[in-house]
């Protein structure tokens, strides 16, 4: 008996509208870039669950009134960051108050977590730290592992809303370990959804799409393709939804060949996992470590790899030989290289590569760069932007020049990536040479 799989469409979906209101003065003004709504968009994204908008306002009594009261209106899920401090312009509990009821409650869980979070900082709570513990009636609490500030978590008529702390990383780990897998638990449904990921290089945003527009024409309704444009490469992410998993899974799997079949040696990897994390996974798995000696990325390449855990069994270490004089004196660089090419030049940076991996760490690979990230220093032969990047494997040795445009951070963020997608490049084919 064939098995007839109906195709969930995502009209057909009650898709999850939640709303984010980021409160707090200094955001307004200026002195703090919002991140939560975005960490917390980015979070949501994974249950296909969409942010219908997101407010940012001051610590103002009526702002948040008005912001709440219209989120309500509009979302099942609403869900704030900041105003939850112990000083007087953190009035967010009693607004809240105003549409969930309750009064205000010494709560000796919420005191007994403030007084643990204070020891592991070495700190002693004071009489503000500790009104902390007043909470509303009607909340349910979650309490904040790596803060003072107590997670509210309110219902009512069917609607949800959390009130988060505005401070980011207290945020992002208190959403994605705590709130988040309970949200999940309140508004599951019996809808699969899967994601796939390509990483395409050297290929524009544009281009991609012109290429894939057939593909996509020809997509299931219930699959759909997004762009996610980087500093110098573009991730891919197919999102599926079906009532069958397997069903899903197998044409999540089938879409996601069409799209490697048709980029070919540009797919750097089939997973969302930073480019760091794959450089080590590569290395890892090929026994091999890797050093950096960096000029214009000023440390930037090995800030990437080290903030991925366990990297201290490939990454050896780095050099950043911002002047020509650690150039010479610590990685060997010829000084008649320097006066003949300049720092900036293919013979530098080669030789930077070479001196890191053989002279100065001892491994068997190495990234370099040396560049003009600007807004000085350029010539009429060398630009802003102008980059040189080397890469050493047991392979070979590659050294390519660049212009990459915009500002001096993103002249530094394109440089560490493109480093590191062609050591991934690199290792990648040197597997393949291994298999024969």
């Amino acid at each position: 008996m064939t098995r007839l799989r109906m195709p969930v469409l995502q009209s057909d979906l009650n898709i999850m509208k939640v709303s984010i209101i980021v409160i707090g003065d200094e955001l307004l003004l200026g002195q703090v870039v919002d991140t939560n709504s975005g960490d917390i968009a980015r979070i949501i994204s994974s249950a296909n669950w969409q942010v219908s908008h997101v407010v940012t306002i001051g610590d103002n009594g009526e702002a948040i009134r008005k912001a709440v009261k219209t989120a309500l209106e509009v979302s099942d899920l609403v869900i704030t960051t900041g105003g939850l401090g112990p000083t007087k312009d953190d009035i967010t509990k009693q607004v809240l108050m105003e549409f969930f009821g309750g009064e205000l409650r010494f709560d000796d869980t919420v005191l007994e977590n403030v007084k643990e979070v204070c020891r592991k900082r070495n700190i002693e709570p004071n009489e503000l730290t500790r009104q902390q513990a007043m909470v509303p009636s009607s909340c349910e609490v979650i309490q904040n592992r790596v803060g003072t500030a107590p997670i509210m978590w309110f219902e009512k008529d069917g609607k949800v809303l959390v009130s988060l702390p505005g401070v980011p990383f207290e945020m992002n780990e208190m959403m994605r370990t705590e709130v988040f897998p309970r949200l999940l638990r309140r508004f599951g449904d019996d809808v699969n959804i899967e994601h796939r990921f390509l990483l395409i290089f050297n290929v524009i945003e544009s281009e991609i799409a012109a290429r894939l527009s057939c593909f996509e024409e020809s997509l299931p309704p219930f699959i759909h393709l997004a762009y996610l444009p980087m500093q110098g490469y573009v991730t891919l992410r197919l999102d599926g939804w079906h009532a069958d998993r397997e069903f899903l899974n197998g044409v999540m799997d089938s879409k996601r060949k069409d799209i490697e079949r048709e980029f070919g040696t540009n797919v750097i990897w089939n997973e969302n996992r930073p480019l760091a994390e794959i450089a080590l996974m590569l290395l890892r798995r090929n026994g091999l470590t890797v050093s950096t000696a960096e000029s214009c990325s000023g440390g930037n390449v090995a800030h990437a790899l080290t903030l991925i855990p366990g990297c201290s069994d490939c990454f050896a270490g780095g050099v950043i030989s911002y002047s020509n004089e650690i150039k010479k004196n610590v990685l060997g660089v010829s000084e008649d290289s320097l006066e003949l090419y300049g720092a900036v030049s293919l013979p530098v940076a080669e030789q930077m590569v070479e001196g890191v991996t053989k002279r100065v760490c001892h491994t068997e690979c190495g990234i370099s760069t040396t560049g003009i990230a600007g807004p000085g220093g350029a010539t009429a032969t060398k630009p802003v932007g102008t980059v040189c990047i080397a890469v050493k494997t047991p392979r070979r040795t590659l050294v390519d020049c660049y212009r990459f445009p915009g500002s001096r951070q993103r002249i530094i963020d394109r440089t560490t990536n493109v480093a590191l997608i062609k050591l991934i490049r690199e290792l990648k084919k040197l597997e393949r040479e291994k298999k024969g």
